[in-house]
């Protein structure tokens, strides 16, 4: 009999470890369990939740914070030797709230900001998912802070070239405002210290479902697919195979 498998990790120090396995493809596979993790930020781990991770399999950490926050809330795994971490920033307009709110810009469009990640930062995309390709056995995690913007626009991607359907995508993204409760009531609370207006903070937390929708048919209409993004941005035949092979194994 197979394993089964929860998509949400239930740990102490992070509320939005979500498992990319499971999702059937337009090809009639399904993603592959335990190889791709996306989450939020680790800095609050406990030494029980790194030891559950590690049984897990966890061999590799991809940091897609920036420098600012990287250094206020560290990475538990960015010195230890049982993991290959890398710390690839990826775009500093989708940091944390606070950050986000000093441009003070109401109305909010997280659905552009997602946009002008896939134009603009692709560079920092392709160097992401490059480690994927070249990460060894075992699990790969890849987070941010809210484990929402910049690891659901990965998360997004691996999925589409891996095949699955824009509307699986789409619901796996709008996860996080089901699973993560307590995580976004954290980030509020600290915003609304912060002085951030609290409009501001309702959009910047949502994760509509229509925000990714938007991104992936942006995708579709400048690119034609995600395989074909990927190229455009610098991956080669062999490199998209070898991420679709982590995804499904």
């Amino acid at each position: 009999m197979s394993k089964a498998y929860e998509r949400l990790l239930v740990l102490d120090g992070a509320h939005n470890v979500r498992d990319l396995g499971g999702y059937p493809t337009a090809a009639g596979a399904t993603t592959r369990w335990r190889s791709l993790l996306r989450s939020d930020g680790l800095h609050l781990l406990s030494a029980a939740d790194i030891d559950s991770l590690l049984n897990e399999g966890l061999s590799t950490v991809i940091d897609l914070r920036g420098v600012e926050e990287t250094a206020l809330e560290i990475n538990p795994f960015v010195a230890d030797g049982r993991v290959q971490y890398h710390n690839l920033p990826l775009f500093s307009a989708l940091a944390p709230i606070l950050t986000t709110a000093k441009t003070g810009q109401i109305p909010f469009d997280m659905a552009a900001r997602y946009r002008d990640a896939i134009e603009n930062c692709q560079p920092a995309i392709a160097g992401v998912l490059r480690a994927i390709t070249t990460a060894s056995e075992g699990i790969v995690l890849f987070h941010c802070s809210a484990g929402k913007d910049r690891t659901g626009i990965i998360a997004a991607i691996l999925l589409a070239i891996a095949g699955v359907d824009d509307n699986t995508i789409t619901e796996d993204y709008a996860l996080t405002g089901r699973v993560a409760g307590r995580l976004i009531e954290r980030l509020r609370e600290k915003s609304l210290r912060g002085g951030v207006d609290p409009a501001l903070i309702e959009l910047v937390l949502a994760s509509e479902p229509e925000t990714m929708r938007s991104t992936l048919q942006h995708i579709t209409r400048i690119y034609g697919n995600t395989p074909a993004y990927a190229m455009r941005i610098g991956l080669s035949d062999d490199e998209i195979e070898k991420l679709r092979q982590r995804i499904l194994g």
